[in-house]
């Protein structure tokens, strides 16, 4: 008989991080906030407008297109980091942090390229860039979902 574990495993824990970040900042209300009291030219600013990169929203001015484009970015970021913490091969907890850093940067960087052919007027360019600008977003934030996905057991259910 097989139960599941008590355990956290690192796939779940890196990936209730992926949604937390994409829930709090790139929520309206910390966009609109990054934005307008932000200043991109100093590293806080930039880095505190670069969290706000998985923006989703409901109502927009831009186009239903653009807004879905931006929803489905999202919503991809936060499936794509569990199919890549899922997939990659299992670590002791000293790389386990680097594990889980490396799937959110692959995560956003495939988020991004895909929810760009759902924007207006797609072009092959602009997806390269939205990867680009994802792989970033990865490589500054995806620490956090390293330490959230670090002690984590591979495992999810035990013989009894």
């Amino acid at each position: 008989m097989a139960y599941l574990s008590r355990y956290r495993t690192a796939p779940g824990a890196g990936t209730l991080a992926a949604l937390l970040l994409v829930l709090v900042f790139g929520s309206p209300a910390y966009v609109n906030w990054a934005q307008s009291s932000t200043d991109s030219n100093t590293a806080g600013g930039w880095f505190m407008r670069l969290l706000a990169w998985p923006a989703w929203r409901f109502d927009a001015d831009d186009s239903v297109q653009q807004v879905i484009a931006d929803d489905i970015k999202a919503i991809l970021l936060v499936i794509l980091s569990f199919a890549f913490l899922a997939i990659l091969p299992a670590a002791r907890s000293g790389s386990q942090f680097l594990q889980g850093w490396a799937a959110y940067i692959f995560a956003a960087a495939t988020a991004g390229l895909l929810a760009a052919f759902v924007q207006t007027g797609p072009t092959l360019l602009n997806a390269f860039q939205a990867a680009g600008t994802g792989a970033i977003y990865g490589l500054f934030v995806g620490w956090i979902v390293g330490a959230a996905s670090l002690g984590g057991v591979r495992r999810t259910t035990v013989a009894a």
